[in-house]
């Protein structure tokens, strides 16, 4: 059997008639927002757009902003702003899984905050940390250099 692929919101699988009809546009709408920046699609090798569910839905919230009285510049903005945020969304559910991984790995962690004076507080696993307090979990991107040992000096040295 040949090999599976997942579709999922981001997979780009319609073709502008499809995307159209689905959000209930026109095709040339759809090209028009492309070349505005709104709803960017996919492109096939051959330069053909290809529309994902995401697309569709982002299609469909432009016409329901557009229906309110918000001009495309606006609505551009937002779309960005809502990309951004669903960005920002997998960062953290990424981070949420490393520091889950990495307390399995280390029973009886402990995890530090730093208070409100800049002190560090230690937290029991499972604590809640109060809003007024930030959580920081640092690992370095790369080994930091080992400290320099002391040089022992030679006997045989002038």
């Amino acid at each position: 059997m040949g090999e599976q692929h997942e579709i999922d919101d981001e997979t780009p699988i319609f073709a502008i008639a499809v995307a159209a009809e689905l959000s209930g546009m026109h095709p040339q709408t759809l090209r028009q927002y492309d070349r505005l920046g709104l709803v960017v699609p996919a492109r096939t090798q051959g330069g053909s757009r290809r529309y994902s569910l995401r697309h569709v839905a982002q299609l469909r919230e432009v016409a329901r902003m557009s229906a309110d009285g918000i001009g495309l510049p606006a609505i551009a903005r937002i779309l960005e702003l809502e990309d951004r945020v669903r960005e920002l969304h997998g960062r953290v559910r990424d981070l949420e899984e490393r520091v889950r991984v990495e307390l399995e790995k280390r029973p009886g962690a402990r995890v530090f905050a730093a208070g409100s004076t800049g002190a560090v507080v230690t937290l029991r696993h499972g604590t809640r940390v109060r809003r007024a307090t930030e959580l920081v979990v640092w690992r370095p991107r790369h080994p930091l250099p080992a400290a320099p040992e002391a040089e022992e000096d030679d006997d045989d040295t002038p």
